[in-house]
């Protein structure tokens, strides 16, 4: 997932949109090369923006410098698990795992019965 989902801006999508054009793959690896990355291979990058880019759309003041992306070492540890599902024990009946499920269950079929409505 990315970051970007947090912030529906378009303008920050099109702002980190040069690392997801597509490119023609790469020449094959010789045989006789070890199973070691090549020097040119670059790591696994928790964020979607490399270091640098400038993020469009965040300054809205006038007059500041523009609001670059800083490298995923400087962002705090908690920013990544933002975009994971939260997960709740299961403490038995009338617990915060059960009451979670009924308040869904209860969403969705409102949601359903509205949208029956308009049909």
């Amino acid at each position: 997932m990315s970051f970007l989902r947090v912030f529906p801006r378009p303008c920050l999508r099109r702002a980190c949109a040069t690392q997801f054009s597509r490119a023609y793959a790469a020449a094959a690896a010789s045989k006789t090369g070890a199973s070691t990355p090549a020097e040119g291979e670059k790591t696994l990058s928790l964020s979607s923006c490399p270091p640098n880019t400038v993020l469009a759309g965040l300054n809205y003041l006038k007059g500041q410098p523009p609001v670059l992306a800083l490298p995923d070492e400087e962002y705090p540890p908690w920013l990544w698990d933002l975009l994971k599902p939260r997960t709740a024990e299961d403490d038995g009946p009338g617990g915060k795992a059960e009451k979670r499920r009924l308040r869904k269950e209860n969403r969705q079929k409102l949601k359903d019965r509205n949208f029956m409505k308009t049909q």
